[in-house]
């Protein structure tokens, strides 16, 4: 039941590898490789990608890897692990540009790292694909919907971002995730249309 097919096994085994890496070598890794603003003499192309795999800290790690673990797995299984892999990305590079327009749009210069865009783009494949499984969300007593927990998680983190009650959240980061994976499947879903 809690297997974990080979391409969620290895997205979780490459973020586990680089945050044991950042913790010898943290200031390099971060200059390098965490999504810098193109204003701020840091930026560099790749970081589009490598941010997705850098944590600050045990807490950020888990509570990703757990998300993918749960929900990702449910969707390789169902897709495949090529399509799984390819969705993630497309999640996290769109993750990385929603971030990157906001911060331009707002004149913040902070540094974004975290695998939280493909998450959330795979906590929207998983809502799409699986509407009506049940989760149990604590502290909620009762097991709801996924289509009700991921709009309910939708609607805070946009509260969240325009508000501004959270600091050091990349709230629009997890928007842009879940808009890049809501893209891909429109994508994927009328191209098989004209396809057959």
């Amino acid at each position: 039941m809690f297997s974990v097919p080979p391409a969620t096994r290895a997205l979780i085994l490459i973020n586990i590898g680089v945050f044991l890496l950042q913790q010898v070598a943290w200031d390099p890794m971060l200059a390098l490789f965490a999504l810098w603003p193109p204003g701020s003499g840091q930026f560099h192309s790749w970081q589009l990608l490598t941010y997705a795999f850098l944590h600050g800290n045990l807490v950020h790690i888990f509570f990703n890897m757990f998300a993918l673990f749960m929900f990702g797995r449910a969707l390789e299984l169902y897709w495949g692990g090529r399509r799984l892999i390819g969705y993630y990305l497309v999640c996290v590079l769109a993750a990385a540009l929603t971030q990157l327009a906001v911060q331009s749009a707002s004149g913040e210069a902070e540094e974004v790292l975290g695998a939280s865009g493909g998450v959330f783009g795979v906590l929207l494949a998983f809502a799409w694909y699986f509407p009506r499984q049940r989760l149990f969300i604590i502290p909620i007593p009762i097991p709801i919907p996924a289509w009700l927990f991921v709009t309910g998680y939708a609607l805070a983190e946009l509260f969240y971002g325009v508000t501004g009650r959270e600091q050091g959240v990349a709230h629009f980061a997890h928007l842009g995730g879940m808009l890049g994976g809501a893209l891909c499947i429109f994508y994927w879903r009328v191209r098989h249309r004209f396809s057959s």
